[in-house]
C-alpha cells in the first residue's frame, strides 16, 4: 500500500511536467515483469516435469515388483539325454507376498499357496518321477522360499520408498537459477536410475535362488494335506534328521540378518550368494556336508552315534542295559544338532566310560572285525577297495569261465579253491565264499533258448527247462517227487525226501504234532537247511510263512537255482567253517529234512550255530532217519544227537511219525532261561565268553560254545514277537526311547516314520507310476534296507523281498527279522551268493553313492546285470551324480532306461534289462 500511495502522489505532482518520463518508466516496468514471469514459469515447468517423471518411474517399478511377486517360479530338470538336462521354467499365479511384519508362524499357509502345482498326468513319466521324488531326503522346506520372497518384495519396496522421498525433497526446494535446477533434477534421475537397476538385479538374483530352492512336489494322495505337513515331516530315505525347533529359530534369525545385509550391500551379497549357496538359507552346502546328509547307513553316521551295551549285542539293538551318551542325542545321523532326550549326567558318564567300539547302531563290519581281532584270526575280507572307474567307457565281453551261464564269482573261484588244503575240504570250506580280489567286469551268458519266467503261482509247479537245463536231480531224486522233466518244462510235484507225498500234508502234520508251532501266527520266519528244490518253503507261503532256504552249490546240481526260478526264497550257502550271514536270535523255527549235515561232528559246532540263530523258545524240527530207523549208523547218530541236545538244554518236546510218508520227526525247543546251563554238571560245550559277539556273522569262523539266553525284560529275544501280521507294523519292544535310531530320532519313532515313508512312496509311485507289470514280479531285493519298510509296504503283493543290510551300514537286520521279514548281511563290493538271472526287481536306495567310497561302481553294476532276469528291472534312488553314472553304464549294457529324473541333487531312475549279450569273449585266465 505504501508503494502504491507514493507512486500515485508522484504522478499527480509531476503530471504536467513529467509525462514523457512516466511513459518511459512504465514501459520498462512492463518488460521486467514479463521477463520475471517467463523465468519463473520455465523453472516451475522443469520442476514439475522432473517430479512427474520420477514419480512415474517409481510407480512403474513398484507395479513391476508387485507383478513379479504374484508369480511363483517352478523349476524342473528332466533328464532327456544321457548327459544333459532340459531346463524348464513355468510361472503360475500364487498368493501375494506377505506384508512386512508377518510372523514366521504364518508362513506355512503362504508356502502352501506358493507351492501349488498342477497335478501330474498318469501318462507323464516326468510328472510321475516328481511324485516319486517327493519323499526324497533332500527336499527343501516351503518356509524358506516364502521367507525369501517376502524379504525380496520388502527390500524392493524399501528402495522404491526411499527414491520417492528423494523426489519429494527435490519438489519442495527452490533453485536460484533455471540451469542449476535442471542439472539437479537430472542428477536425481541418474541416482534414482542406479537404485532401480540395483533393485532389479537383486530381484533377479532372488528369483534365481528361489528356482534353486524349489521344494519337492507332493504325492497325488497327499495333495489335500496342508503344505505345513510337508514342511514338518522330513523324509528319511537319505537319512536327514528332522530339524529341531531351536534349529528352525536359528535359521530364521540368520535369514533376518541376511535380509538386513542384503539391503545394505546388494551387489556384494549377490557375489557372496554365488560363492556360498548356504548363505542363502539353502541346504546344498559343501560337498562334505552333502555327504553327511546321506542316508545314515554308512561309516560316518555310525561313528557319530556311540552307545554302550552288552558285548554280546554290540549293535545296540538288543537294548541290553542301554546307556546312551549325551553326544548321541545332541548330534543326529547327519551330525547336526538335535533335541536332547533327557539323559541324566550319570548316564552320560557311564556311556563315556564304556569301550569306544560300542555304538548305537554298530555295523556288521565293526562287529565282525572286532570278533575276528578278538580271536586273533587275522583273516578278513572287507571288499576290494578298487578305484572307482564306473564312469569310463567299457568294452563288454562274455565271461570265459567253466561255470558258464551259472557263474557265481564268489563260489566258482577255482584259483582260490585250488589253494585250499585237504583239511579245508573236510569242513566244506571249498563250498564257502572265496571272492576274487577284484570284482568281475564280464557278463554272464544266457543259456540257449532262455525264455521269460513263468508267473507265480504257476511257477511253483513248473518252469521252463531251457532256463535251468539240468537233469541230474531228475535222475537222482525223481522217485522222491522232487523234480521231473515234462516236455519243455521242469515240473515239481511238491515232494521231498521226507515228504514224497507232498509238502502240504507234511506241513500240516508238523503243526498237528506240536500245536505251539501255529504256522503264520506264532511261527512266521523259518530257516530250511539243505532245502533241495525248496518245496517245503514254497508251500509254506500258503500258511503265511516265509522261509529262508539254502543249500550248497555242489553235486546236487542247481537245486537253489531251481528254487529261485520257481519264485521261492533261497541262497547258495553251506554250513561249513563260518557263521551263517544272519544275526543271533533271528528265526522262529529251523527245519532239516535229511539235510545231510553232520550235526554231532566237531563238538557239535554246526548245531551250536543253529542255536545262535534260533530264537529262544523256537523249535528245531529234525526229520531224518536216525529219528525212526534202527540201522547201526542211525543209532549211533541218534545217541550223539541226544547227548548234544541235552548239553544245549534243548527240550525234546515230541517225536511223531508221519504214517503217510513213513518218516519220523523229532521236535526240539530252545530254552528261554539260563537255569539249565548253570545246572549242568559237565560244562560241555562251554558257555561263550562275555566278549563273544553273537551278532558278528560276516566271515566269522564257528566257535564251539553256547551263547546265553537274554533274561532282561527289555532284551531282544526275552519275549516272543507279536503275532503276524501285527508284528510287521509294530516297533519291537526292545527299541527303547533312550536309543537313537539310524535317522537320529528315537528308535521307535524312527521305525514308525520309516514304515509310513515307504508306504507313501510305494503306494504313490512304485505300484502305479513306473509302469511295472507287478504280475511278472516275484523275486525282489532291497539292496540297501534299513528297517525293512520297503518290504513291509509290498506285503500285500504276491512277492517276497530279500532285505540286504550292508556290512558297513547300521546293523538293523535284527529289526527286519523281528518284523517277520527275510534279510541277509552282504558287502556289495563282492558278489552276492545267488545264481544268475534270479531276481525280477532290485531296489537300490542311496547304495551307489556309498559304494563309491569303498570300491568301484562298475563291478557292482555288472553284478546287478548278473542277478537280474532279462525283462527284470531296477529302481535307483540316489544322488544325481550317482544316478547318472549308473544310467550311463546300464545304457551301455543295452538296458532300457524307462525313466530318470533329477531335482535338488537327488535322482530317481527306473530301467529294464534286455536280452542283449556281447559277441566278444573274455580272455581266459592264466
Amino acid at each position: 500500500m505504501r508503494d502504491r500511495s507514493m507512486a500515485g502522489g508522484g504522478a499527480r505532482g509531476s503530471r504536467a511536467g513529467g509525462a514523457k518520463r512516466g511513459a518511459a518508466s512504465s514501459s520498462a516496468s512492463s518488460a521486467a515483469a514479463a521477463s520475471a514471469c517467463v523465468y519463473y514459469a520455465t523453472t516451475a515447468l522443469l520442476v514439475a516435469l522432473c517430479v512427474s517423471g520420477a514419480y512415474f518411474l517409481t510407480s512403474t517399478s513398484s507395479a513391476a515388483a508387485a507383478a513379479d511377486g504374484d508369480a511363483a517360479t517352478v523349476t524342473a530338470y528332466r533328464h532327456t539325454t544321457r548327459s544333459s538336462f532340459a531346463y524348464e521354467v513355468t510361472r503360475e499365479r500364487a498368493a501375494p507376498a506377505p506384508p512386512r511384519g508377518v510372523e514366521a508362524r504364518d508362513t506355512p499357509a503362504a508356502a502352501k499357496a506358493v507351492g501349488a502345482e498342477e497335478e501330474p498326468r498318469p501318462d507323464d513319466l516326468s510328472a510321475v518321477a516328481e511324485v516319486a521324488a517327493l519323499d526324497d531326503p533332500h527336499a527343501r522346506p516351503h518356509e524358506e522360499r516364502v521367507l525369501d520372497e517376502a524379504a525380496g518384495v520388502e527390500e524392493e519396496h524399501r528402495v522404491s520408498a526411499a527414491g520417492l522421498e528423494d523426489v519429494k525433497g527435490e519438489d519442495g526446494g527452490h533453485v536460484a537459477a533455471g540451469d542449476d535446477e535442471a542439472a539437479s533434477a537430472r542428477g536425481g534421475e541418474e541416482e534414482e536410475e542406479k537404485e532401480r537397476e540395483a533393485a532389479v538385479l537383486e530381484e533377479s538374483s532372488r528369483e534365481q535362488r528361489e528356482q534353486e530352492q524349489e521344494p519337492q512336489l507332493e504325492m497325488p494322495h497327499e495333495r489335500a494335506r496342508a503344505a505345513f505337513a510337508a514342511v514338518e515331516e522330513k523324509n528319511l530315505d537319505g537319512g536327514i534328521e528332522e530339524e529341531s525347533n531351536a534349529g528352525q529359530r536359528q535359521r530364521e534369525e540368520e535369514q533376518s540378518a541376511l535380509e538386513e545385509q542384503q539391503a545394505a550391500a546388494g551387489n556384494q551379497l549377490r557375489r557372496e550368494a554365488q560363492e556360498d549357496p548356504q548363505a542363502d538359507g539353502g541346504d546344498e552346502g559343501t560337498e562334505e556336508e552333502q555327504r553327511g546328509r546321506e542316508q545314515p547307513q554308512g561309516e560316518e553316521e555310525t561313528r557319530s552315534s556311540s552307545v554302550s551295551g552288552s558285548s554280546g549285542d554290540a549293535d545296540g539293538v538288543d537294548g541290553d542295559k542301554p546307556a546312551v551318551s549325551e553326544s548321541e542325542h545332541t548330534r543326529g545321523a547327519d551330525g547336526n544338532a538335535s533335541q536332547d532326550d533327557g539323559l541324566s549326567v550319570e548316564d552320560s558318564l557311564v556311556a563315556e566310560d564304556r569301550a569306544e567300539e560300542q555304538k548305537a547302531w554298530a555295523t556288521q563290519a565293526d562287529e565282525s572285525h572286532r570278533e575276528t581281532d578278538r580271536r586273533e584270526e587275522g583273516g578278513e575280507n572287507d571288499g576290494n577297495g578298487a578305484e572307482n572307474g564306473g564312469g569310463e567307457e567299457h568294452e563288454w565281453r562274455v565271461c570265459n569261465v567253466k561255470a558258464g551261464a551259472d557263474y557265481i564269482p564268489c563260489l566258482d573261484n577255482e584259483k582260490a579253491i585250488k589253494k585250499l588244503r585237504p583239511e579245508n575240504f573236510r569242513r566244506y570250506e571249498h563250498r564257502e565264499r572265496h571272492c576274487p580280489d577284484e570284482g568281475p567286469t564280464c557278463l554272464v551268458a544266457l543259456p540257449s533258448g532262455y525264455r521269460r519266467p513263468i508267473e507265480w503261482p504257476k511257477s511253483r509247479d513248473r518252469v521252463w527247462y531251457s532256463n535251468v537245463p539240468h537233469t541230474k536231480l531228475v535222475e537222482v531224486k525223481g522217485h522222491q517227487n522232487w523234480v521231473k522233466v515234462s516236455g519243455q518244462y521242469l515240473t515239481f510235484p511238491g515232494g521231498g525226501t521226507q515228504f514224497i507225498h507232498g509238502a502240504l500234508h507234511y506241513i500240516d502234520f508238523l503243526q498237528q504234532s506240536v500245536r505251539a508251532i501255529a504256522w503264520g501266527k506264532h511261527t512266521r520266519v523259518v530257516l530250511d537247511v539243505g532245502c533241495g528244490v525248496a518245496s517245503f518253503g514254497g508251500y509254506l507261503f500258503e500258511r503265511d510263512v516265509v522261509t529262508m532256504s539254502f543249500a550248497p552249490k555242489d553235486e546236487h546240481e542247481a537245486q537253489v537255482q531251481m528254487a529261485l526260478e520257481r519264485g521261492i526264497p533261497a541262497i547258495s550257502a553251506v554250513m561249513g567253517s563260518k557263521r551263517l550271514p544272519f544275526p543271533r536270535k533271528s528265526f522262529d523255527l529251523v527245519h532239516c529234512a535229511r539235510c545231510r549235515v553232520p550235526w554231532h561232528a566237531d563238538g557239535g559246532a554246526l548245531l551250536l550255530e543253529l542255536n545262535r540263530v534260533l530264537r529262544p523258545g523256537g523249535f528245531f524240527v529234525w526229520s531224518a532217519t536216525p529219528v525212526y530207523q534202527k540201522l547201526t549208523e542211525d543209532v549211533e547218530i541218534w545217541k550223539a544227537m541226544t547227548s548234544l541236545t541235552k548239553s544245549l538244554c534243548w527240550e525234546l518236546t515230541s517225536i511223531k511219525k508221519d504214517r503217510l510218508n513213513g518218516v519220523g520227526v523229532a521236535f526240539y525247543r530252545k530254552p528261554t532261561t539260563n537255569e539249565c546251563y548253570e545246572a549242568r554238571k559237565r560244562q560241555q560245550p562251554p558257555m561263550c565268553a562275555d566278549d563273544d559277539d553273537a551278532n558278528a556273522a560276516w566271515y566269522i569262523r564257528l566257535n564251539s560254545c553256547v551263547h546265553r539266553v537274554p533274561t532282561g525284560p527289555w532284551e531282544r529275544g526275552a519275549r516272543w514277537p507279536a503275532e503276524w501280521p501285527r508284528r510287521v507294523r509294530t516297533p519291537p519292544y526292545w527299541l527303547n526311547g533312550s536309543q537313537a535310531g539310524v535317522y537320529g530320532k528315537t528308535a521307535p519313532e524312527d521305525f514308525t516314520v520309516d514304515h509310513d515313508h515307504w508306504r507313501r512312496v510305494v503306494d504313490g509311485s512304485y505300484l502305479n507310476g513306473l509302469g511295472i507289470d507287478w504280475s511278472r514280479v516275484r523275486n525282489v531285493m532291497d539292496m540297501r534296507a534299513a528297517y525293512g519298510g520297503f518290504a513291509a509296504a509290498l506285503r500285500e503283493k504276491k512277492i517276497w523281498v530279500m532285505n540286504v543290510v550292508n556290512v558297513d551300514a547300521p546293523d538293523t537286520l535284527p529289526v527286519i527279522f523281528e518284523r517277520g521279514l527275510l534279510g541277509i548281511y552282504h558287502d556289495w563290493c563282492e558278489s552276492f551268493s545267488t545264481y544268475p538271472r534270479t531276481y525280477d526287481l532290485l531296489h537300490a536306495d542311496h547304495l551307489f553313492s556309498k559304494i563309491k567310497e569303498r570300491c568301484a561302481v562298475l563291478p557292482v553294476v555288472v553284478e546287478v546285470d548278473r542277478i537280474v532276469r532279462p525283462g527284470g528291472s531296477i529302481i535307483v534312488r540316489d544322488e544325481a551324480s550317482a544316478v547318472g553314472e549308473v544310467e550311463k553304464l546300464l545304457r551301455s549294457l543295452h538296458w532300457d532306461v524307462r525313466l530318470t529324473f533329477s531335482k535338488n541333487d537327488e535322482g530317481v531312475m527306473y530301467a529294464e534289462k534286455s536280452d542283449w549279450r556281447p559277441e566278444l569273449l573274455e580272455e581266459p585266465l592264466l
